[in-house]
């Protein structure tokens, strides 16, 4: 039987800062919404942009990490894979979304306002995940 694959790896910025929490078993989960832009000219010579938005999802140690460090505004790159995460509500409705299950994040730069490249420079090494 052959492998499959599935990975995903966006760029992009934050739209809200990051949101920690524990699972009953004291396990870290971080969640943070990011938006990444795309731009391309068309036949026509119009320029257009777009900008697509993805829920990301982080465990363990890179949980606490993009708890700590990241912030609304950041760019950053995640390498990770798509997982469908599927719940009933309260009332019996079916719901499902598409999240980025994280499984490494760099951090690319400032955020947009402070125009800092380097924000990243005061972390200890030893606190990257990678």
């Amino acid at each position: 039987m052959a492998r499959g694959l599935n990975k995903v790896l966006l760029i992009g910025r934050l739209g809200q800062d990051p949101e920690m929490r524990y699972t009953p078993s004291g396990k870290p989960l971080t969640k943070f919404q990011m938006a990444v832009n795309r731009s391309w000219t068309t036949a026509d010579g119009e320029k257009k942009a777009e900008t697509e938005w993805f829920n990301v999802v982080a465990w363990g140690k890179l949980a606490e990490i993009c708890n700590q460090y990241l912030n609304k505004g950041q760019l950053v790159y995640i390498d990770g894979r798509l997982h469908t995460r599927h719940w009933q509500d309260e009332e019996g409705g079916s719901h499902s979304t598409v999240e980025v299950i994280a499984q490494e994040m760099i951090m690319l730069g400032g955020r947009p306002e402070d125009g800092d490249a380097d924000s990243g420079r005061d972390i200890p090494e030893e606190d990257y995940p990678f």
